[in-house]
């Protein structure tokens, strides 16, 4: 029979050493947490800007195919225009232009989740970034 005594306090953390080791995963947290969600955003914007210039490109495929613009929003986007694919969080309108003189239309993009609206003019040349 072993008769051996264990030593007091080897078998595990201090409160102090617990503490420390909270107190450094708080401050990390606080320092990661609100970069993720800035890139989260950014992200977010990213994807708006990309089903902008792809419903703008299926608007030019639209006017090649029935000779003027298609206004539309959302659900009738998705539809309306020939292989477009809009993601789920981003709101979009298309307002076309078909009077008289160059038929032209105005897009505007921006995700539920975003932080900034993008326009596509096509008047103007594209893309027209947010200040």
């Amino acid at each position: 029979m072993n008769t051996r005594k264990k030593s007091q306090g080897a078998e595990g953390f201090t409160l102090i050493e617990l503490m420390v080791v909270v107190a450094v995963v708080a401050i990390l947290a606080a320092i990661a947490i609100p970069q993720y969600l800035t890139y989260q955003t950014s992200s977010f914007d990213s994807r708006a800007v990309s089903d902008l210039r792809n419903a703008a490109n299926a608007q030019e495929a639209y006017f090649l195919t029935v000779g003027g613009y298609l206004s539309c929003a959302n659900a009738v986007c998705d539809s309306g225009l020939p292989n477009f694919r809009r993601s789920a969080t981003v709101d979009i309108n298309m307002t076309a232009n078909n009077g008289i003189g160059s038929p032209t239309f105005l897009g505007v993009a921006s995700s539920t989740r975003g932080a900034r609206t993008f326009t596509w003019d096509s008047s103007s040349g594209g893309l027209a970034y947010p200040q």
